[in-house]
């Protein structure tokens, strides 16, 4: 149907199961039609709803529904006005937006093309949104602390300088978590940051003022790999194809250049990427090969995301293939329609100094990434009880990474951008 016409719910007084009140969240909601019958008396005579009616009410309002109110009072003579006063209540006492869903205001479901710092120079604003993060680089911070404590023996702390070099430095965010890390640890470095965006470069002139004669900067045309680097702070741009990719790029990139630069890191950097299945979605306008990053809002997920891809730093095998193949399968409780598929990551960044967005293990204020929506061009009808089954690669080349995928249960779907035709993350 058109997602011109909206849908109005009708509450009863027996409420269906968690999973399929789950599923009409995901419907395209604007209208809930709530009788007066369905109210309570409380010890004051006042009319109030049940638990489960309130829940689902608290829902309902974080969608931006309107509540309609049908019916006639029906509690010892009190007015309409005393059921409206309950629900202005109501919605007034619902728990406070959290930071993430502060910074994602006025983004709900909408589709974005995800960026591509390595083939694209990003504007200093887009720098400024990702800078605001209060979690994202607390996290590299400690992750640097833990690191340089366990490189550096406590007797050797005023004489041992450990390299750091940030590769894609942007503004110098991580290089200033770097040196408050040094500084926490009481170790000395020598920081070189490299980062070939002339929007960013121009903010490094400031910076290498600040920092002093610790850190070197080689902008667009600067080359340096002659000395030998003892570990890399590198900004996580992607998952996915979100925001650039060091898991997805700069692998390539370490092994290309001079063999296995990870391996005196001295404990693996792991990120797992994961993906879940969504059924009706709030997002039905879409380039069916592409995918989007979004903030994901007026949506069903038909079940709960599964480990799909893995990358370990440094990879143990000498000659790594950095492409992939999944074949993930889920079991449906309630009959819905699949419409495509959410991504998710987390990372160990060093020892358990983790970020992460998967809902289930979702990092406490971070903000900087949200899902990636991978489409599917038919929607498949999905019964109770049934599975869907997909299968996703990851096509790595020289030039350029891109993502293929197609459903294989329920029924066979076609393959969604074979070959890169419609999108790639170029290198």
């Amino acid at each position: 149907w058109s997602v011109l016409v909206p849908t109005a719910l009708e509450l009863g007084p027996d409420l269906p199961s968690a999973p399929a009140l789950a599923r009409w969240l995901g419907e395209p909601v604007k209208a809930a039609l709530l009788p007066t019958r369905l109210f309570l008396t409380n010890k004051k005579g006042f009319p109030v709803l049940g638990r489960g009616h309130q829940r689902l009410l608290v829902q309902l309002l974080k969608l931006d529904v309107q509540i309609i109110l049908q019916g006639s009072p029906h509690h010892g003579g009190r007015p309409l006005s005393a059921y409206l006063q309950y629900l202005e209540h109501l919605g007034q006492h619902r728990p406070p937006p959290s930071a993430y869903e502060l910074y994602a205001r006025g983004y709900e479901d909408y589709l974005q093309s995800p960026l591509q710092p390595l083939m694209d120079n990003l504007e200093s604003q887009t720098y400024e949104v990702f800078e605001k993060d209060p979690i994202k680089y607390c996290q590299y911070q400690q992750a640097i602390f833990r690191c340089l404590q366990d490189r550096v023996p406590e007797e050797e702390r005023e004489t041992n300088v450990q390299v750091v070099m940030v590769l894609g430095a942007g503004r110098g965010p991580l290089v200033a978590a770097s040196l408050r890390a040094a500084r926490q640890a009481g170790v000395r470095v020598r920081i070189y940051a490299v980062e070939k965006n002339p929007n960013a470069v121009v903010t490094w002139e400031k910076n290498l003022e600040f920092w002093g004669k610790n850190l070197e900067f080689f902008g667009e045309k600067s080359e340096f790999w002659g000395e030998k680097m003892r570990f890399f702070g590198v900004k996580i741009w992607n998952f996915w194809g979100k925001n650039g990719n060091f898991w997805e790029k700069k692998s390539e990139i370490f092994w290309g250049k001079n063999g296995n630069f990870g391996e005196k890191m001295g404990k693996k950097k792991k990120k797992g990427e994961f993906l879940g299945i969504l059924g009706i979605f709030g997002i039905l306008q879409a380039q069916f090969e592409t995918p989007y990053v979004v903030r994901l809002h007026n949506f069903h997920q038909v079940a709960p995301p599964q480990p799909c891809f893995s990358f370990q730093h440094p990879d143990p095998d000498p000659c790594p293939d950095n492409g992939r193949y999944a074949e993930l399968t889920w079991q449906v409780q309630v009959g819905t329609v699949l419409h495509g598929f959410a991504g998710y990551f987390e990372t160990r960044l060093y020892d358990d100094v983790t970020l992460s967005i998967r809902p289930e293990t979702h990092s406490p204020g971070l903000f900087s990434w949200f899902p990636i929506f991978f489409p599917i061009k038919q929607p498949v009808p999905v019964r109770a009880g049934q599975s869907v089954s997909v299968a996703f690669w990851r096509v790595a080349t020289p030039s350029k990474v891109w993502y293929e995928w197609a459903v294989t249960a329920p029924v066979c779907s076609a393959l969604h951008n074979p070959g890169g035709r419609s999108y790639t993350i170029g290198q």
